[in-house]
């Protein structure tokens, strides 16, 4: 199988999520990012839509990336001229294909293959390489698709994306769809899968098998309504199932936080590759078996995306887990002093998971001995979160409560709205919660305060 080429659309399609907009120095950035993750080609923006969108198109084709930049378009000679304007070297023209779509345009077939003909022949004579893309087409007449594709390719398309546009497609047909594609079209073929069914991963796959040289991704698999093709689980699922190596794994998950920061929206703990939970292990079976063997619960090592596993110790966790955790910080304990640690384990229900500190507590009781291991210290804060009076209070604590580092979020009375209380391992940590807090949307002011004691009423 050739190498795929991944095409990421972050810029384009991922801020046509609801609530979503990049200014044009965050996106600069993260098409700096993109390029240094080794992405083949970026989807900069749609220059028609507004002079910002333009003006970051314009902005990020001068950067002189090694990434191929395009700019999306209609089939309108005046979207293609705003293209040109901002001096990409390749456009990406789109045509709605379904019937339905052409009904709303007030367009036979015909019509529709001289537009997409001639903006396609306007661009090529202004120097561009062209993507012609048959809107929706996994779901439009066969026949009519690979009559418009090829009439483009006629006029000097290079690339065709035919997108699942709705995320309808199983794999089985995404895969046949490809395969006769490659057959009845002379040009490199994209992938474009929306994620409505949770399959768009599935259907990438399944296109490069049938033949697309090309998929298009979001960075968390930002965009309309359930996103598309998130690049984390896409690109590692490339390597580890066909052996292909296409970006840097390892810059996925700084990318990851740089997008969930500027976009606002949180990624969930069990988000593949990206989530907090990707590589943790919690039931008892699990964390004893990864721990004699990783590759029994793992279907591949964390490290190759730059992460590493985490046994989580809690009520599920068995004898063999809490040992090996022990055993990392330096104690060794007999087995009935095991046994009792596991005991206070498993009676402490009100504790979701355990920390070294609570561990180590746990230790000495067993032991009855004061055990010198040197366990890095917590660095508790209370912050205090006033919202903008037009914002869904509860939207915005609910956005807090997903970032990693916070412990516990309140909505309160008095002059602020929210309360949350952070609990990391270092000031930069601190600092980083502070910041994702400060600039998801209807956040208006925050007041922070450093706990320096902590006083219990005799527990």
């Amino acid at each position: 199988m050739a190498r795929t080429l991944i095409l990421d659309s972050t810029l384009r399609e991922g801020e046509q999520t609801p609530g979503v907009s990049f200014s044009v120095d965050e996106k600069l950035e993260i098409a700096r990012r993109l390029d240094d993750a080794k992405i083949d080609m970026i989807e900069a923006g749609h220059p028609a839509v507004s002079q910002d969108v333009a003006e970051a198109v314009k902005r990020i084709a001068a950067e002189r990336l090694s990434a191929d930049v395009l700019a999306h378009s209609r089939a309108l000679i005046s979207d293609v001229n705003c293209a040109i304007k901002c001096d990409v070297p390749r456009i990406a023209i789109f045509i709605g294909v379904t019937e339905r779509k052409l009904n709303s345009m007030k367009m036979n077939e015909e019509k529709a293959i001289d537009a997409a003909v001639k903006c396609v022949q306007y661009a090529k004579d202004h120097g561009m390489k062209v993507r012609f893309t048959a809107e929706d087409g996994t779901r439009a007449d066969y026949n009519f698709v690979v009559r418009i594709c090829s009439a483009t390719i006629d006029a000097g398309a290079d690339r065709i994306s035919v997108p699942d546009t709705v995320g309808s497609m199983m794999p089985s047909d995404m895969k046949e769809i490809f395969s006769k594609l490659s057959k009845d079209l002379n040009a490199d073929l994209d992938a474009h899968c929306h994620n409505d069914m949770g399959m768009a991963v599935a259907n990438a796959l399944a296109a490069v098998e049938g033949g697309a040289s090309a998929v298009h991704t979001t960075v968390n698999g930002l965009g309309e309504r359930a996103g598309i093709t998130p690049l984390e689980p896409f690109a590692v699922a490339l390597k580890v199932l066909h052996g292909m190596d296409t970006v840097d794994l390892g810059k996925l998950p700084e990318l990851s936080m740089l997008v969930e920061k500027y976009s606002g929206i949180p990624i969930a703990p069990t988000q593949p590759i990206v989530g907090e939970n990707a590589f943790s292990h919690k039931g008892g079976v699990h964390a004893a078996a990864v721990i004699f063997d990783p590759q029994t619960y793992e279907a591949f090592p964390p490290n190759i995306v730059g992460r590493q596993r985490e046994i989580v110790i809690s009520k599920y966790s068995g004898k063999v887990a809490v040992e090996d955790r022990l055993k990392r910080l330096g104690v060794a304990l007999t087995e009935d002093q095991l046994l009792t640690v596991l005991s206070e384990i498993k009676e402490r229900l009100e504790i979701r998971s355990f920390r070294d500190v609570d561990i180590l507590e746990l230790a000495e009781k067993a032991t009855g001995k004061k055990l010198e291991v040197q366990v890095p210290k917590k660095i508790e804060a209370l912050v205090m979160v006033k919202c903008e009076s037009n914002v869904y209070t509860t939207s915005v604590a609910r956005r807090i409560l997903w970032i990693k580092g916070v412990d516990r979020v309140l909505e309160i009375s008095g002059d602020f709205d929210i309360e949350v209380l952070i609990d990391v391992d270092s000031i930069s940590q601190m600092n980083e919660v502070l910041e994702q807090i400060r600039v998801i949307k209807g956040v208006a002011e925050t007041n922070t305060r450093v706990v320096l004691k902590k006083f219990n009423n005799g527990s």
